[in-house]
């Protein structure tokens, strides 16, 4: 498959999943431990939709760094921009509920550190879209430090610029409006940015879709990506043009990633075309194929283990339309 690199920037970490559904991180007694982190599912999805991902992140020089390591090097994502220190490896706990969504707790730790010293000099290089993902990134510290860095040299560059706010009560919870503030200059420079339903109308104070997507058209971004689970995704572009694309049924145990998994799927197909957004109807098969692989993440624990192939995606497709 030819098209741009995609960069991720941002947390690479453990997500020890609660396997106990529908007992919360209060009751529940068993876990799974899975990589994760948003910005790496996403480089992941990428990779595993046939598109070429590279990652800047950190972890901690411990057997939770290494069992990372080799994870990426497992996928294929390009880890140059991946570093270590002395901090442990960031750790997030999540609490499953019976239809799939989940509750989150950090033990934030290396990803903080990520510097822009860390970054490489060609980490532009053939790069046709930088992904932010604001789950810790926005947090005060080197990180968002390197985020503001990293987002003024892709504009620099004519990079088309992708973000997805990961709202985290988690993080955020006791200061939702300094998280709203500190996603604006984001939305005031991204192309496409993918939101929850429910991100969309905190962050703009919107009723509706339309209303919350004008409000970000208004600031700059060309396309909106809503999720809006079972439901599917729901697009509007600045032109106008809006619509709900449906997703496909499927018996969901986890959402860990599902998310993470349509914006990388999204953007691989994106990238594939050479990085255009001038064609309405691409873009939104593009959303299709990707809500396919946002689907089927669900019907598996974890996040980067439950992303599906090309192929896979492919085969459910061609099979869903017999």
């Amino acid at each position: 498959m030819g098209g741009y690199h995609i960069a991720c920037i941002g947390e690479l970490l453990i997500d020890f999943v609660c396997t106990d559904i529908g007992l919360g991180l209060k009751q529940g007694a068993r876990f799974l431990k899975k990589a994760g982190g948003a910005p790496a599912n996403v480089a992941a999805a990428i990779n595993r939709s046939g598109g070429y991902a590279k990652l800047a992140a950190k972890v901690g020089h411990d057997p939770f760094g290494d069992f990372l390591l080799h994870t990426l090097e497992s996928e294929g994502i390009e880890r140059t921009g991946v570093t270590r220190c002395a901090t442990p490896t960031t750790l997030a706990f999540v609490g499953l509920q019976d239809d799939g969504e989940r509750d989150f707790t950090f033990c934030r730790g290396a990803d903080g550190d990520l510097s822009w010293r860390d970054i490489p000099a060609d980490f532009l290089d053939n790069v046709g879209i930088v992904h932010f993902g604001a789950a810790t990134g926005l947090l005060d510290g080197e990180l968002y430090a390197t985020y503001q860095r990293l987002l003024h040299e892709a504009k620099q560059r004519g990079v088309l610029i992708s973000f997805d706010p990961n709202y985290r009560d988690g993080l955020w919870g006791q200061d939702p409006q300094r998280f709203i503030a500190r996603c604006t200059p984001w939305f005031q420079q991204a192309d496409i940015v993918k939101v929850s339903e429910e991100e969309l109308h905190c962050i703009t104070g919107a009723k509706t879709n339309s209303e919350g997507g004008r409000q970000l058209h208004e600031a700059g971004v060309s396309y909106v990506a809503v999720t809006c689970g079972r439901r599917g995704t729901w697009v509007s572009h600045q032109s106008g043009g809006q619509q709900l694309v449906p997703s496909v049924p499927v018996d969901a145990i986890d959402s860990t990633g599902a998310g993470d998994a349509f914006i990388g799927a999204l953007l691989a197909q994106v990238a594939q075309s050479g990085c255009r957004l001038d064609d309405e109807s691409e873009f939104l098969h593009a959303v299709r194929w990707a809500n396919v692989c946002g689907a089927l993440t669900c019907t598996k624990f974890g996040a980067i283990d439950a992303i599906p192939l090309a192929h896979d995606v492919d085969t459910f497709i061609k099979n869903s339309e017999r």
